[in-house]
């Protein structure tokens, strides 16, 4: 491997994103020409992102079966290789692999302009209870409500005069699109975040939705998390995906894959980098598993270990892995989806 484990990450982010623009530049640019917005009408737009083909047709499978058609969803395919026809009732657009702020801000300002909620979810957090639509109805009925977020961020907390409050996030959140509008709000992230982080180190910089969502606040606005118990029963996720997503998509065979987690030096493993991959790659596994029940074969992904080789690297890193470090929540959301598939 002519790059070490951790330069190699970055260098494959970049000729991914430069590869899959081949088959997105056009259909962006047709896009751009014309930016057709969703109808009018009473549903919540829903919108998802998509660099994993097979993550997309778990996703909208978990989708159709807990909202059906009770919200109207748009796919920002940046891989271009989806299937329209495989997504009936679903606006698939192939675009550009922008950073997901980009994108969120081109669906909340034009796409869903005609709908009063644009919600956005990750392909990897999954819809798995018919309670969502009924508790963003219901949240949205309380005055002043500007967003309603199933997955909150859980290490830092804004401190707004003395008041310690859950960023929202972006992982799975509904917005009021008109307070959006009317504020002139960005779901772009910021620099210098000053707010305290919870026994970690301070988080430095806003990410995607935290700086409008601390604007909402100081301007007044409730913006609304979902209990633990109802996030429990309405979404399921995986974590971290995009890396082991873009290192499948570089390498050509499973060792290749396998050698660059076997490149790194055993002591390594002590920090978060690896192990994170590792759990991410794992939860790929589930995914092709998931999808091969769903269609009846696998999905095409030559470079994509087994999970008992994935496995065996840990195993024999065993001594080095942190013992706050484990799988259970990888496998915690694995069992679930296989069990409500």
């Amino acid at each position: 491997m002519s790059r070490s484990y951790d330069q190699m990450l970055g260098y494959v982010f970049k000729r991914n994103s430069l590869r899959l623009a081949r088959r997105t530049f056009l259909p962006t640019l047709r896009y751009a020409l014309t930016r057709t917005p969703l109808p009018p009408g009473e549903k919540p737009a829903l919108c998802t992102m998509n660099i994993l083909p097979p993550m997309m047709t778990v996703w909208h499978h978990f989708a159709k079966k807990n909202i059906g058609d009770g919200a109207d969803i748009v796919i920002f395919d940046c891989t271009g290789t989806l299937d329209p026809a495989e997504f009936p009732g679903t606006r698939v657009l192939p675009f550009l692999n922008f950073y997901a702020a980009t994108k969120g801000n081109e669906f909340v300002r034009r796409i869903a302009r005609h709908r009063r909620v644009a919600w956005i979810c990750d392909d990897d957090m999954f819809l798995m209870s018919k309670e969502c639509l009924p508790i963003i109805a219901r949240e949205f009925a309380i005055p002043k409500t500007a967003s309603v977020s199933f997955r909150p961020r859980e290490w830092w907390e804004f401190d707004l005069n003395g008041r310690r409050i859950q960023p929202s996030s972006s992982y799975c959140i509904a917005l009021d699109r008109e307070i959006f509008m009317r504020e002139k709000l960005s779901l772009a992230p910021a620099p210098h975040n000053p707010h305290p982080a919870i026994n970690t180190r301070p988080p430095r910089r806003y990410d995607t939705s935290d700086k409008a969502n601390e604007i909402l606040l100081q301007r007044g606005y409730r913006c609304a998390i979902v209990s633990p118990e109802e996030r429990q029963r309405c979404v399921a996720e995986f974590s971290g995906l995009s890396g082991p997503v873009m290192l499948l998509h570089y390498f050509k065979t499973p060792e290749q894959t396998l050698d660059y987690f076997r490149s790194a030096p055993p002591k390594n493993w002590q920090g978060n980098l690896l192990f994170g991959l590792m759990g991410a790659m794992l939860s790929v596994c589930t995914i092709q598993d998931l999808y091969t029940k769903l269609k009846g074969k696998p999905y095409s992904l030559p470079s994509l270990p087994s999970r008992d080789a994935l496995l065996k690297i840990i195993d024999e890193r065993k001594a080095y892995i942190r013992p706050d470090q484990t799988l259970d929540a990888v496998n915690r959301t694995s069992e679930r989806l296989h069990a409500e598939l």
